[in-house]
């Protein structure tokens, strides 16, 4: 500690010195004027104090340091009787008639370090500590010796002028004040005007939100309609085509017949339209039904191969279906299924010129879940139109497109009924190797036979010696399948059907990852997920996303870890887990593949 300055404090006028003392040496030290202001005013009201309680006392300034940032230290010691009440004074909580404690608890507040110590009878101590600006430099020996002649000329009697000084601070202080509160003010009307404009912008997506709607309401309800308006002509029309195909009424000749195959053919293409439609509509409206019962894949499969072998043109394409055991039973809609596996097959018996289109069935390790997939040698799908293709009345040209047209309804038509039957569908293709459609599907009907039941937020499972996961679904069949990949891993699920009961399981066991799905119950999580990133609290636990809605950029913005698009299977599900997991907790999982070779192991991760 390199000693600065002694000065004594016996009389009213010392108070003034020891005001004018420390702001000059706050001045030569680099301090800025509002700076120089509170270590001028600390000092002056506990050099008061001093003169008030102890009749006498000194005060001392020294350096302390030999790096920057150094400290400039200033002790003030009296021999008077003490503070009684130190606790209280220092908690702003003693009241006294003439005012005791304020000057400390006032020169604590301006100071970076305070601390004080006082004892009945043996009078009272305090240091003042405040961090030199770095800009100021060192203060060497050299240039503290300069700094201390600067400050001999001595300091007597100049109240008036530190009157002056004062006054003139505090108006600084009450402009800078104003000018602040003029700001505020500013600042506050500017902010009542943006959250105005918000409210107003609410109100027109609410209803901008109520009329798409209801224009989606009414799309479906003339989709509807319509489609059974389109059937009856349509039927009459592929009546009569095939009564002079037959020639019920006389013989046609070769243009005429022609022709009425043009009729024929067109008018069925206009019925499969008018069919997907009605699908369609039918699953958008919620008015899909379901007719669970039990059927044997195999069967299933010798059906299509005689319904669908006459779709071959050419003998350089073979439709080939691999062998399932025959006591393998499926307990779902078969209709639906098989329009799924149609959908399938015949688009690769279009896009296919040469080579096979093989029909296939794998069975999950965990034996509840099936994987049906079409491969085909055709000339496959670009990536980036490999998302485009399950959109409705979306075609990815192709010079086959002119061959064969199209509606673009199937796939979409496909997809959506896979997830009505508790299932889901991947896409693998290569330009110019082909393309492998698999439609994954539960082997039993979630809602036949034995029920799938969630748990609740009491009866969840909480982890025992296993790694906490955080499943947030909504669906049923969704939620068994996680459970059947986390089986045999260091992984124990607890399960919450909203983000609401997620928070109670939370107050429980702090998961290690949490898997979250965006819409549930019809309700998105997306303010949920940003809720979490910013608890500084909660904000280290991962968070994959798994969800069909197609946001990849949102989501990540939002803190998710990992985003993936639904179907999310279990390679990837265990791959998610151990990179997030081992990243934040250094973890190290083990990863197991139960599924089958030919079952799907990847999906698209963004």
């Amino acid at each position: 500690m390199q000693r600065i300055l002694n000065t004594v404090i016996s009389a009213e006028e010392d108070v003034v010195v020891c005001r004018q003392r420390a702001r000059a040496i706050a001045k030569l030290l680099g301090f800025v004027a509002q700076d120089q202001t509170r270590i001028a005013t600390a000092v002056s009201e506990l050099a008061r104090n001093v003169i008030e309680y102890a009749s006498s006392g000194r005060v001392e300034f020294a350096i302390e340091g030999e790096t920057v940032p150094q400290l400039l230290i200033i002790t003030i010691r009296d021999s008077g009787p003490g503070i009684a009440n130190l606790a209280d004074v220092l908690s702003g909580q003693y009241k006294s008639p003439n005012g005791m404690g304020l000057g400390i608890v006032g020169a604590r507040r301006l100071m970076d370090q305070f601390s004080i110590n006082s004892d009945a009878g043996k009078g009272t101590t305090i240091v003042l500590k405040k961090l030199l600006p770095r800009e100021a430099g060192l203060v060497t020996a050299a240039r503290l010796g300069d700094l201390v002649a600067k400050l001999q000329t001595p300091q007597h009697g100049a109240t008036l002028d530190e009157v002056h000084l004062q006054n003139r601070e505090l108006l600084a202080t009450l402009d800078e004040l104003k000018a602040r509160q003029e700001e505020l003010v500013r600042l506050t009307q500017e902010l009542e005007d943006t959250n105005r404009g918000v409210v107003a912008l609410y109100a027109e997506l609410d209803e901008k939100a109520d009329h798409l709607r209801r224009a989606d309401e009414m799309k479906t309800r003339f989709l509807s309609n319509m489609s059974h308006e389109f059937r009856t002509p349509l039927s009459s029309i592929r009546a009569i085509a095939k009564l002079l195909i037959e020639r019920i009424d006389g013989d046609l000749n070769s243009e005429q017949e022609k022709q009425v195959n043009f009729i024929l053919k067109n008018a069925e293409a206009l019925s499969e339209l008018v069919n997907d439609l009605l699908d369609l509509a039918k699953i958008e409206a919620g008015k899909i039904e379901l007719h669970p019962a039990p059927f044997s894949l195999s069967e299933l499969f010798s059906a299509l191969r005689g319904m669908l072998r006459p779709l071959l043109v050419t003998p350089s394409i073979k439709l080939e279906f691999d062998p399932v055991p025959h006591d393998l039973v499926m307990t779902s809609d078969e209709g639906k299924v098989s329009q799924i596996l149609r959908n399938f097959i015949s688009n690769a018996l279009k896009f296919t010129e040469r080579g096979e289109v093989r029909v296939s069935a794998a069975l999950s390790a965990c034996q509840t879940m099936i994987a049906l997939s079409v491969k085909d040698t055709g000339m496959g799908i670009a990536p980036e139109h490999q998302q485009l293709i399950f959109e409705e009345f979306t075609q990815v040209p192709n010079p086959a497109q002119k061959k064969f047209k199209g509606t673009g309804l199937g796939l979409p038509l496909c997809r959506q009924l896979a997830a009505h039957l508790g299932g889901s569908i991947h896409l693998e293709s290569t330009l110019g190797v082909g393309s492998t459609f698999t439609v994954t599907l539960p082997v039993t009907l979630p809602s036949h036979g034995a029920p799938v039941v969630l748990p609740s937020q009491d009866d969840a499972a909480l982890p025992g010696t296993g790694v906490p996961i955080l499943l947030i679904e909504d669906q049923q069949e969704t939620v068994q399948l996680y459970k059947k990949y986390l089986d045999g891993s260091p992984y124990v699920p607890m399960v919450a059907r909203s983000t609401q009961e997620a928070d109670e399981l939370w107050r429980k066991v702090e998961p290690k990852a949490i898997v979250l799905d965006i819409m549930l119950n019809r309700v998105e999580s997306w303010q949920w997920l940003a809720r979490v990133k910013a608890d500084s609290a909660r904000s280290h636990i991962p968070i994959l996303v798994a969800t069909d809605i197609d946001d990849k950029g949102k989501g990540l913005a939002l803190g998710a870890d990992a985003y993936f698009i639904k179907p999310l299977l279990r390679r990837e599900l265990l791959e998610g887990l151990r990179r997030c997991v081992s990243k934040a907790s250094l973890f190290e999982i083990k990863d197991q593949d139960g599924l089958g070779g030919n079952m799907p192991i990847s999906n698209k991760i963004h």
